[in-house]
């Protein structure tokens, strides 16, 4: 017979390895609040960016946080400790283990032919990007920048004009290029240096350079795993780019498009279905991987609602980079939950590598997204080349409204 004694060892040492564990999985947790996180590239650089993490009942979201913008994450799995989010419409995900202090992990993105994965690493309750301190700092960033971006072996140069908002050491804003812009980015200055990042779940980018009064100079900027380009700019408000409409034209002797595609309920769709007769449409060439379409998207699903009863239609023509269509179908229909599209969106069958296979009619074609206007007789009437995002700030607005000003006027038109 065992002594009583022992009988009441059991039952305490059974009473500290519960509270043990209820304490490690409570300090373990995936708790609500503001996280910085970090991602590290091939170089062994690191990218910092921020993500708010709220409860409601047990139910946890997550947005990202990249300057103005804020990229609401829903699909978050936590497991003992252990955590899985998946990222919308990109294709990745996060998959880490919880720590005391925050979780350690990998970002792993899910391309055509392989996974690429990059370590992260994030701690809670931590608000800050780059420096724990926000001290005054020159007002010598607000402004607009001429920039250019040189690929390390100097064979690609990338033409940008950059927009910052300074202040006191806090930067936003982005780069604007002539097919589309760099979102939203947010940073900070420090004893004369720049250090811009963001994350979307697409890619991760890092700007760094060094101010010179009105240049900036010894530019790196890092994107993904293992990109790295050399970037310089200098301060001009009279910065410009070649105009988004002249980029992208017809074939001589051609006025209008034709295509038959299915959207994502199967029904074969035409511009010369009886739906757009008569009517101005609007079609997007877009990717489901593609940023800027995302952009655009939640763009023209609002004018869409405004417009439809006016006599405006929009198709958007996915090309996505795979061939196999359940898989593009799928990514597809994620785009539609997430943005609520109410327009047909098309899967075209070809690539983002093949739109010049798909449309004869048009003599070259530079970026995603790019959108043509149809006037009420079928005929083309503008090409645009690329998307300035909400990220741009006046830009956005002021392409906006010169986008639904030329519209009205082509509804007014006999």
């Amino acid at each position: 017979m065992l002594p009583k004694n022992f009988y009441k060892l059991a039952l305490l040492l059974s009473f500290l390895m519960v509270t043990m564990l209820s304490c490690r999985n409570k300090n373990n947790e995936f708790s609500a609040g503001t996280w910085r996180a970090t991602i590290k590239n091939e170089s062994g650089t690191e990218v910092p960016f921020n993500f708010e993490v709220t409860d409601s009942s047990g139910v946890k979201k997550l947005y990202i946080l990249n300057a103005d913008d804020r990229l609401l994450v829903d699909d978050i799995q936590v497991s003992n400790d252990s955590v899985t989010i998946r990222l919308p419409l990109f294709d990745s995900e996060i998959k880490a283990a919880l720590t005391s202090d925050g979780f350690t992990g990998k970002w792993i993105r899910h391309l055509v032919d392989n996974d690429i994965s990059m370590e992260i690493n994030a701690q809670k309750n931590t608000d800050y990007r780059f420096f724990k301190d926000d001290p005054d700092a020159p007002n010598q960033l607000s402004g607009r920048w001429s920039t250019t971006i040189v690929s390390q072996d100097n064979q690609d140069t990338t033409i940008a004009v950059g927009e910052f908002r300074q202040e006191k050491s806090r930067v936003t804003g982005s780069f604007l290029t002539s097919t589309g812009d760099y979102r939203f980015l947010e940073g900070a200055v420090s004893s004369g240096r720049l250090f811009l990042s963001a994350f979307d779940g697409s890619n991760c980018m890092l700007f760094t350079g060094t101010i010179n009064g009105n240049t900036i100079t010894e530019g790196k900027f890092y994107s993904g795993l293992a990109t790295v380009r050399n970037w310089s700019a200098r301060k001009d408000e009279q910065a410009i780019l070649p105009d988004a409409y002249t980029l992208t034209n017809l074939k001589p002797g051609y006025s209008s498009l034709e295509f038959r595609f299915p959207d994502l309920d199967g029904n074969q769709t035409s511009l010369k279905d009886p739906r757009y007769k008569g009517k101005v449409v609007i079609v997007s060439f877009l990717g489901s991987w593609c940023p800027n379409c995302m952009d655009e998207t939640a763009y023209l699903t609002n004018f869409y609602k405004e417009y439809k009863d006016k006599g405006v239609e929009v198709i958007g023509l996915a090309y996505e980079r795979t061939n196999d269509t359940e898989r593009s179908k799928k990514s597809l229909e994620q785009l539609r939950k997430r943005f609520h599209v109410s327009y047909p969106i098309l899967l075209t069958g070809y690539t983002n590598k093949e739109v010049l296979k798909s449309m004869p009619e048009l003599s070259e074609f530079k970026a995603f997204p790019t959108t043509i206007i149809i006037d009420k007789q079928g005929k083309v009437n503008k090409i645009h080349t690329g998307f300035s995002g909400p990220g741009t700030g006046k830009h956005y607005t002021e392409y906006i409204n010169e986008f639904e000003n030329h519209i009205n006027k082509l509804l007014t038109a006999k």
